[in-house]
């Protein structure tokens, strides 16, 4: 029995998860998510990690492994580090074993990954951090119309003449945003028309990675924006595409998912080698 954990330091939010792995078995035995809000990344990091060993009854002795992402390699008790493309694909196929690509849509970018079964990247395409189709953009837009964030999905599936923003740079959506308020459209199309540029730009990413059908998983803290999805789908039932997007409640632990069921494989393979690291 090996019990691993993962960790992954995002801009927006800190998420652990921890893992008991017996042969082919693997248990989820706790979660825990925190968001960033100005304070201290990696002492949320530790913070997270010990609600999470709190949940299980256990103590950090009892950790075979832990693995981080995202930004968290500089975590002072971090046993190794795995790249975020890597972590959310696996835990994209932990969560949807019928995911052959993700949509890791988070605070700064969004990317497309397209995975085998295994949860191995073999291509992706990333936005760039000035884009429009990102998460700390929504908040911002949320903040300015007055409104929670976890009200922008809800609102935004009650539009019926949405107005799209620029889907070049946040700055001029933003603008955009201003004006249409200035103009009296309601918040709800206003949200819808964001969403449905942030879906355009998504789309194109998809295309990017040479995907047009099966199965594709969003991750990432957008992934319960249920507008984001929504608009996602149209776009792509415009396009005539045979692709199926889909979420899960978890999607957000996707990275920290993978991360730690990543740990416990590389665990594995050094045990045998008798060459495993010591987590401080």
């Amino acid at each position: 029995m090996t019990i691993t954990a993962g960790v992954d330091v995002g801009t927006g939010a800190v998420k652990a998860a921890l893992f008991e792995t017996n042969d082919s078995e693997t248990k989820w035995l706790a979660k825990q998510v925190l968001r960033v809000r100005q304070r201290d990344p990696l002492q949320l990091a530790g913070e997270a990690y010990d609600d999470c060993l709190a949940q299980a009854g256990l103590t950090r002795d009892d950790v075979q492994y832990v693995a981080t992402t995202g930004e968290g390699e500089t975590v002072p008790f971090h046993t190794g580090h795995f790249y975020s493309m890597t972590t959310h694909a696996r835990g994209a196929i932990y969560l949807e074993p019928q995911s052959r690509a993700v949509l890791d849509v988070g605070a700064l970018h969004g990317r497309a990954i397209s995975t085998d079964e295994r949860g191995k990247v073999m291509t992706y395409k990333m936005t760039s951090q000035c884009a429009s189709g990102s998460g700390q953009f929504l908040e911002n837009i949320a903040r300015y119309l007055g409104i929670a964030q976890d009200e922008i999905g809800p609102l935004s599936c009650e539009a019926d003449d949405p107005e799209k923003v620029s889907g070049i740079c946040a700055v001029l959506a933003e603008t955009d945003v201003i004006n249409m308020v200035s103009r009296g459209i309601t918040t709800q199309n206003i949200l819808k028309g964001i969403h449905l540029s942030m879906a355009g730009r998504l789309a194109r990413l998809i295309k990017a990675i040479k995907v047009s059908e099966g199965v594709v998983m969003v991750t990432g803290g957008l992934a319960l924006d249920t507008g984001l999805v929504a608009a996602l789908c149209e776009e792509l039932d415009t396009q005539g595409k045979p692709i199926e997007v889909r979420s899960d409640l978890d999607s957000i632990y996707a990275g920290a998912i993978g991360a730690a069921l990543w740990g416990a494989f590389r665990y594995e393979k050094l045990a045998k080698l008798d060459a495993l690291p010591m987590a401080s």
